[in-house]
C-alpha cells in the first residue's frame, strides 16, 4: 500500500485592521474610522433613491442570510432591487 503525504492547507493570514482607499492606495484604518465611511457611502447612496442600489445574494448562502440581505435592502436602503442568482 503506498502512502501519500498530504499538503496541510496552509491558510492566507487574515487581516486583523481594516483598511482604507485613499487615492488609489489602500492604508490602514481604525475600526471607527472604516465604519464611519461605510456609513457615508451607505447614506449617499440612499440619498440617491431607491433605484440608486442594488444587491446581489448568493443562491448558496442560507436562507437565513438572503433573508437578512433582503430585510436590509428592502427596510434600510428603501430599494426592491436585489437578485439572489436562483438561476445558475
Amino acid at each position: 500500500m503506498e502512502r501519500r503525504k498530504r499538503r496541510q492547507h496552509q491558510p492566507r493570514p487574515r487581516l486583523t485592521t481594516p483598511l482604507i482607499r485613499e487615492n488609489g492606495t489602500l492604508r490602514p484604518a481604525s475600526w471607527e474610522e472604516a465604519l464611519d465611511r461605510a456609513v457615508e457611502g451607505l447614506t449617499t447612496a440612499k440619498s440617491a433613491g431607491p433605484q440608486a442600489f442594488g444587491m446581489f445574494s448568493c443562491s448558496k448562502a442560507t436562507n437565513e442570510m438572503n433573508y437578512a440581505a433582503q430585510k436590509f435592502i428592502r427596510v434600510a436602503m428603501g430599494s426592491n432591487n436585489i437578485d439572489s442568482c436562483n438561476r445558475t
